[in-house]
Formats: C-alpha cells, sequence, structure tokens
C-alpha cells in the first residue's frame, strides 16, 4: 500500500506573462517502508517535487495524498501539524536553530507537538538518539561548535524525534565532505531499517542513488525513468 501517492501534479511559476512548469503532469506512488531516492540535473524539478511531496509547498494542480487524506485541500492550519507528525525533514544546509544547543534543536518539533507532561520522554527519546550517533558528549554544544557531519546527524535526530511515517532528505550529503557523507547515508539506510522509516531523498549523486530500492529519474519536470537499482524502465 501506497503510504504516499500523487497524482498528476503539476507546478507552474509565472515569469512575466509566462507560465513555466517546474513540474509537469508527474504521477509517483511511494509504499510504506521503501527507501525512495530522486535525482537528476541541476534545475530538473527535483526539489520542487520534493518540496510538493512534503506539503511545503502547494502544486498548481492535481492531488498528493498520505495514506488517503488529500493534503493538497487542507489550509496551513491544518496542514502544520501534520508535517510535524507525519514527516521528519533533512536538509542540504542543516536548518539548525543557532541559538539552540544540538539537544534543544532535536526536541524542538517535539516542543511543538506534545503537551509539557509527555516532554519528559521527549527529553528520553532525544537523549537516546544522539546517543545512537555518538554526540551525547555534543549535546550541550551549540551549532557554530559543531562540524558539518555533527551537525548534519544532529539534524537526522531532528527528524526522528516524533517518530515520522516519512523522512524527506533533501542532498543530505551535498555540504559534507566524502568521509562524513558516507557515514551519514549508512546512518539513513540503518535508520531505514531499525524504525522502518519512508525515505525520500534528492541527490545528483550516483553513488548515493545506488543505496536506494528505488531511483527516480526527473528531466525538465517530468519523470523519465522509474527503477530499481540495476534494472532500467523508461517512462513514457
Amino acid at each position: 500500500m501506497n503510504i504516499l501517492e500523487a497524482r498528476d501534479i503539476t507546478k507552474t511559476y509565472v515569469i512575466g506573462e509566462t507560465g513555466v512548469p517546474v513540474i509537469d503532469k508527474v504521477s509517483l506512488g511511494i509504499p510504506e517502508g521503501q527507501f525512495a531516492v530522486i535525482q537528476g540535473r541541476s534545475g530538473s524539478g527535483k526539489t520542487t517535487l520534493l518540496t510538493l511531496l512534503s506539503g511545503l509547498d502547494k502544486p498548481t494542480s492535481g492531488t498528493i495524498f498520505i495514506k488517503d487524506k488529500d493534503i493538497t485541500l487542507l489550509k496551513e492550519d491544518a496542514l502544520a501539524p501534520l508535517r510535524n507528525e507525519f514527516f521528519g525533514f533533512v536538509f542540504q544546509s542543516f536548518h539548525l536553530v543557532p541559538s539552540l544547543t544540538a539537544l534543544e534543536n532535536v526536541m524542538f518539533p517535539a516542543e511543538l507537538k506534545n503537551s509539557s507532561k509527555n516532554m519528559k520522554d521527549a527529553l528520553h527519546r532525544a537523549e537516546s538518539l544522539l546517543k545512537r550517533v555518538d554526540l551525547t558528549k555534543r549535546a550541550g554544544n551549540y551549532p557554530h561548535q559543531l562540524s558539518g557531519g555533527e551537525k548534519q546527524r544532529v539534524a537526522i535526530c531532528r527528524a526522528l524525534i516524533n517518530n515520522p511515517r516519512i523522512i524527506f532528505a533533501d542532498e543530505p550529503t551535498g555540504n559534507l565532505d566524502s568521509v562524513s557523507g558516507e557515514a551519514i547515508l549508512n546512518l539513513l539506510t540503518d535508520i531505514q531499517e531499525e524504525y522502518r522509516a519512508t525515505i525520500v531523498l534528492v541527490t545528483h549523486s550516483i553513488e548515493v542513488a545506488g543505496l536506494a530500492d528505488r531511483i527516480v529519474t526527473l528531466e525538465d519536470g517530468r519523470v523519465i525513468e522509474d527503477r530499481s537499482p540495476g534494472t532500467a524502465e523508461k517512462k513514457n
């Protein structure tokens, strides 16, 4: 069963008097527990597609379902708590809050979701997640005191704090050296198995794509290929 499904979605931006489709009639279903990669050249529309699938932006036309809920019909006050509860986000530039410690950054989504009486459990989970990624000793450090790899591990812990059903990752290794990047990829694959999470990851890296269960390739806003690693199925 698909946990995430896009049906004939289009995203058009108006430049002057001309409408330019960045995403052009894309239909895509993601089964629960799948590690799916969206790849393509710069400007292919892969990051735009990720923002649409994750509810950070709305398509110009088409529908997007999480389970049986059409999120394109939801207003922001209904969509925001759904994103916080069901989705986790990992970005290329980390998006950590500079004034918060590593532990506080991990806790932040839980504070938005939980009442004060549940925060003790959330704190325990945050500490456990940091331990899982070998950052217990860095829990009290601020982002400027962390390396790029450490920042991304904190960001992944933050993405996991509310036990999300889907993790969206946009070029999570893009700002990292090869060693740190490999460690982050290994962590993501471990997370998929350990937490049975669905992962939708945007990348331009062939090596990253090779770790996925499925590779979706975009070109000019259209899906031109949808395959498993080692196979090739062209989409018309």
